[in-house]
């Protein structure tokens, strides 16, 4: 299937323009004490929880029957089955009982509309100060897409019943690209609400959210995390990184894990925890920036499996899915909770079944 998997020339120049001087002298970053063990199976077995996120196809989502709903996920337990046709959002939560977890998977960017999101991101300002964390700043954007969203509400109100039927397991967090980003607020939330041992990060190929400040705060209060880099993905290292702009400059938060090939040889490697490791993905060229590996993650496929434009998309998703719902031609063997935002409904229509 063709498609766009060149980053434009225009938008590499720009970036090598704003980083040039990236590799200076580094930010002052307060590291954290965080106790960190990277599993690769787990990884794997996430990734492929964010891929499926990405399917089109609700039923098979709801009914957990799609194409990417085997391999690591299968007996997956669905919870809860979120959309947002306004503001192109799907989610979902569950209980993956291999992992004695709940886990949440939000999805990122379609896949045609990454051209211009990364045009978009190199700009992306520091714009909001985050809710009681003095000095840290994150892009509003990023901010409300979870928190202004239905999603904060039906991802919390799915893990409080998921936690209260199953004894208060823990949570696993995950999202590919935006959805990453997003994933790292919906982390931090129920961080904050559950305590930090109860939550978990990873995410793959997300891009920065946030200052130093914040950065240092998500360390404390999220210190389980894992963020998965690919080989030369372009969208970790936007926005830019200013090592010599202190209140300017977004930062990652600890700590990446760099997936790449060496000498013929797979390698992941573990990076400090600075969230900034200049030995890890920052070590990558800008000249040899690209798209393309943002779409493969652990070899699994990490896009849209309908390229066409989201709203059109979800609202056809919707539209089919609901008429399936009320038909009760749907079977499943527990209750799901469905949420789903249509464009002028101010209101989220939802159903246990």
């Amino acid at each position: 299937m063709g498609r766009w998997r060149c980053t434009s020339v225009g938008v590499v120049a720009l970036i090598l323009l704003l980083t040039a001087a990236s590799h200076g002298r580094e930010l002052p970053f307060k590291k954290s004490e965080q106790s960190f063990v990277y599993n690769h199976t787990l990884a794997k077995t996430l990734v492929e929880y964010a891929s499926a996120v990405y399917m089109t196809d609700l039923t098979a989502l709801y009914t957990w029957t799609c194409s990417r709903c085997n391999d690591l996920t299968q007996g997956f337990e669905m919870r809860s089955l979120i959309v947002d046709v306004e503001n192109c959002l799907q989610a979902f939560v569950g209980v993956a009982h291999n992992l004695n977890s709940i886990v949440i998977a939000i999805r990122g960017t379609q896949e045609n509309s990454v051209q211009n999101w990364i045009k978009d991101l190199i700009w992306k300002q520091l714009d909001l100060s985050y809710p009681n964390m003095p000095n840290a700043k994150v892009h509003s954007g990023f901010f409300s897409s979870y928190n202004n969203t239905i999603l904060r509400l039906a991802i919390t109100s799915a893990v409080h019943k998921a936690r209260k039927a199953y004894e208060d397991i823990n949570v696993i967090v995950t999202g590919h690209s935006m959805g990453g980003a997003m994933a790292s607020f919906c982390a931090l939330d129920l961080a904050m609400k559950l305590g930090s041992d109860s939550v978990q990060l990873m995410t793959f190929g997300q891009p920065r959210v946030g200052n130093a400040a914040f950065a240092s705060y998500f360390a404390k209060y999220v210190p389980n995390t894992i963020r998965v880099t690919h080989g030369h993905d372009i969208v970790p290292h936007l926005p830019p990184y200013f090592s010599f702009l202190s209140h300017l400059t977004y930062h990652h938060f600890p700590r990446e894990v760099w997936v790449h090939d060496s000498e013929g040889n797979t390698t992941e490697k573990i990076c400090d925890d600075s969230g900034e490791d200049p030995d890890c993905c920052r070590c990558v060229s800008m000249f040899s920036l690209s798209i393309q590996d943002h779409f493969t993650y652990l070899g699994v496929d990490m896009e849209a499996d309908d390229w066409s434009t989201c709203r059109i998309i979800a609202a056809q998703s919707v539209k089919q899915f609901q008429k399936e719902l009320s038909s009760n031609i749907i079977m499943t063997k527990h209750n799901v909770d469905v949420s789903i935002v249509e464009p002028s409904v101010q209101t989220d229509w939802s159903s246990s079944r």
